[in-house]
């Protein structure tokens, strides 16, 4: 499997509604894509305006398929050429109500050099089933050696859920909170 991510940070004045009719008719698209796990299409008004979709891919064929194919293009023609970031997970665990979700909480940080990354892997892997012990719909939790970073994705069916969850993950640690425009879990 790998994760993926691209994000758009938006003008402050931008019409959000543009985002969501977007998300609204494009959504269903990717509803039986053949290689995607899963696609959750997040946005946010808070702290700034984003559209970030996560991606969970059976391998990276299925993935290549997608960024050379129309889709990806579609997106970056609206949007911009972004960024995309990937991850191989060390944890992935996608529940049967994932297509519930409708808040998501995305938290990344640096890896300190020389650390442990066995124990940091059980300590992950702790946080996943504490997640899903909390009604966590879905979660990612992906490892990437060449910045030495982290991420984690926890799907929840809505926001209440997703608070109460503790998301401290390292000193330094970006949170981010997202709303789920819409859910394509084909491989779920």
């Amino acid at each position: 499997m790998i994760a993926m991510q691209y994000g758009f940070v938006l003008p402050g004045d931008y019409d959000m509604a543009v985002v969501r009719e977007r998300i609204a008719i494009k959504g269903p698209l990717l509803d039986t894509l053949p290689g995607l796990v899963f696609k959750a299409y997040l946005h946010a008004s808070a702290p700034e305006k984003t559209y970030a979709p996560f991606y969970l891919w059976h391998d990276e064929e299925a993935m290549h398929g997608f960024l050379n194919g129309p889709a990806f293009a579609g997106v970056a023609r609206a949007f911009g050429w972004p960024s995309v970031k990937t991850w191989t997970p060390w944890h992935a665990t996608v529940g049967d109500a994932i297509r519930e979700a409708r808040f998501a909480t995305r938290t990344s940080a640096v890896i300190a050099p020389y650390a442990a990354l066995a124990e940091l892997r059980l300590q992950e892997e702790a946080y996943a089933q504490q997640a899903l012990a909390h009604g966590a719909l879905a979660v990612v939790i992906g490892f990437e050696p060449v910045t030495w970073t982290i991420a984690r994705l926890v799907l929840w069916r809505d926001t209440a859920a997703g608070e109460a969850m503790p998301v401290a993950l390292h000193d330094g640690a970006e949170i981010k909170r997202y709303d789920v425009g819409h859910l394509s879990a084909p491989g779920a």
